[in-house]
């Protein structure tokens, strides 16, 4: 999808495709998103140093969008990004990779005996099956949104009861003609 291939030109062609007068909160959510598919979340800038070379490159800024970011993010523990990192439930392998990333932040705080943070992932996850849960319910939401987000409240609920074997659980379920019948073969 996108051309660059050093981070640097590939910020500057998400701001160019976003075909903005003006850099504030959505657009530099955009090209983190973009860094992050593209190079991996470590390669994401804070939202300041993207403001500032934007700046450089002469995009004018809504300073006060991108403080109000700052502040909110400034006040995030590691935890907080890792579990905002694992909540695309956008489709089904985006949601399969979610998940990944939900389970290797459970491993890590339980190896921590971090308690807290594990109750604040299993919360965390308990909300977003709710909204899951409130889109299947929600006639005016589209059929085919409504069966993907029951098939992930699905795979959360597994996921919550037994995380050790949810991954074969899951190949399994992908595997089944059920499955396949709703949702197609899916590459990961």
């Amino acid at each position: 999808m996108w051309e660059s291939r050093t981070k640097d030109d590939l910020v500057i062609e998400v701001w160019e495709k976003l075909d903005c007068e003006s850099v504030g909160r959505v657009e530099i959510e955009a090209i983190e998103n973009a860094v992050e598919a593209v190079f991996g979340e470590s390669a994401v800038d804070p939202p300041m140093a993207l403001a500032r070379f934007l700046s450089d490159e002469g995009a004018h800024l809504r300073h006060s969008e991108i403080m109000q970011l700052y502040l909110e993010r400034a006040g995030e523990t590691a935890f907080d990004i890792a579990l905002r990192n694992a909540s695309d439930l956008s489709s089904i392998p985006s949601a399969l990779a979610s998940i990944k990333r939900l389970d290797n932040l459970r491993k890590k705080v339980a190896a921590e005996n971090n308690k807290r943070s594990l109750n604040d992932l299993k919360q965390a996850v308990l909300d977003l099956r709710s909204e899951l849960q409130a889109q299947v319910s929600d006639q005016r939401t589209p059929a085919d949104v409504r069966l993907r987000a029951g098939e992930i409240d699905e795979w959360l609920s597994h996921w919550l009861k037994t995380p050790e074997i949810f991954f074969a659980w899951v190949e399994l379920r992908q595997n089944s003609s059920d499955f396949k019948e709703k949702f197609g073969s899916i590459e990961e």
